[in-house]
């Protein structure tokens, strides 16, 4: 086996998390490899928001400029029933703070295009084998049905909720992993649903189950549903989009819950899964550390999964180089620092599921007096400020490498 080059590094993955912290670690002298299990870039993805904490990391990675807001400027929220019944609603563009609104993909081809030319990139190729000594890790890649083994300095597994690295190196994905009992559908629309104002948000809400569809500026709504199951595992049965058209009957669908599902059976392709939270004692071991959805996945409901992508891979970087020759004291020094942070930010997740699927009448109809109350204009304004200075708000706007909230 040849030496090891100090400044080689295995990223495995290329979503946000991988292309993030490429970036940061070419920036400070390391080579960064980066494997993809899909034969290319995978285009276009749903709804996310990007927070403070993640436009400050954003920044320092050099990319924040080319990630579009799609947010509609003053846009209006409304609650809608089955029966085109509509009333003021709470949304997105209700939170306070930093904060811009785009689709996954718009977050990952800005920071593909800011990657160094330099760094190598390797689609249908994944790792089977994964071991370590003091000095090095051994990682034997698959492609083309050909295994190889080489070496590197460290290994950074980036590659998702269900990670091959973290399975390969810290056991089945069942040990880490924590289901909160609800599923998402999601696509970003083709083109206008009918009956749905281009630039409005919508929402609608029945006990255990929620419809979404987020506005954009310059595109089609982005479609989400959202809905409690006791039965997670039955959920992957059949086609999907039956799945979700059962979860939602059997009362007639009415206008617009029924054009959302006709859209969902029409589409060649949209995110399905459940709604699960990564939940680990420590993120490395040895000179294998996991970043984004691998490590900590927040879960959907926290909204901070980008933004904690980019922040970590961001804080990595900086972890690495003040603690050079030493990568597990980086290691632990890094997860020390970002921990408590991603700890808020799954708090926020478990209880952001009633923001978005409300378990009972009783927090539809509390929502509703919210809603209204937001818009009368002391109590607004009242309203407005102390969701500005909660805590939620100072954690998604916090810039967690500066120790500084990312407006100051």
């Amino acid at each position: 086996m040849p030496a090891t080059n100090r400044k080689r590094c295995l990223v495995v993955g290329l979503g946000i998390s991988g292309l993030a912290t490429a970036i940061r670690l070419r920036r400070i002298g390391w080579e960064p490899v980066i494997v993809e299990r899909a034969p290319d870039r995978r285009p276009g993805g749903y709804f996310v928001a990007l927070f403070g904490a993640g436009l400050a990391a954003a920044r320092r990675l050099g990319f924040d400029h080319a990630i579009p807001d799609r947010s509609v400027p003053g846009g209006r929220t409304f609650t809608v029933t089955r029966d085109g019944d509509r009333e003021p609603g709470l949304g997105f563009s209700d939170l306070a703070g930093d904060r811009r609104m785009m689709l996954r993909g718009d977050v990952e081809s800005a920071a593909f295009d800011a990657l160094p030319a330099d760094v190598e990139i390797r689609y249908a190729t994944w790792p089977t084998r994964i071991e370590q000594d003091g000095s090095g890790v051994d990682v034997t890649l698959e492609h083309g049905g050909v295994a190889r083994t080489e070496r590197f300095f460290l290994v950074v597994g980036a590659d998702g909720l269900r990670s091959t690295v973290r399975r390969l190196v810290f056991g089945p994905h069942e040990r880490h992993l924590h289901r909160l009992g609800y599923m998402t559908a999601a696509l970003a629309l083709p083109g206008p649903l009918g009956g749905a104002p281009p630039r409005d948000g919508i929402s609608l809400f029945e006990p255990g189950r929620a419809l979404w569809l987020f506005p954009f500026v310059d595109r089609p709504h982005s479609l989400l549903f959202s809905y409690r199951t006791d039965d997670v595992d039955g959920q992957f049965t059949g086609r999907p989009a039956d799945r979700v058209r059962a979860a939602f009957g059997p009362e007639p669908a009415g206008p617009l819950l029924g054009r959302a599902l006709d859209e969902l059976d029409d589409a060649d392709s949209f995110l399905f899964d459940t709604v699960e939270q990564a939940r680990m004692a420590a993120w490395s071991s040895g000179r294998v550390v996991l970043v984004g959805d691998s490590a900590w996945c927040v879960g959907l409901y926290a909204g901070m999964g980008v933004s904690a992508a980019l922040a970590g891979a961001d804080l990595l970087g900086t972890a690495l180089d003040r603690h050079a020759g030493d990568v597990p004291g980086a290691l632990r020094s890094w997860e020390s620092r970002l921990r408590p942070f991603i700890t808020g930010y799954q708090r926020t997740g478990v209880r952001g599921r009633l923001f978005f699927t409300p378990d009972n009448q009783r927090q539809i109809a509390l929502r509703s007096i919210t809603a209204r109350g937001t818009r009368l204009p002391v109590i607004g304004d009242a309203l407005r400020s102390l969701r500005s200075r909660s805590r939620v708000n100072r954690e998604r706007d916090f810039d967690i490498a500066r120790g500084s909230s990312s407006a100051a």
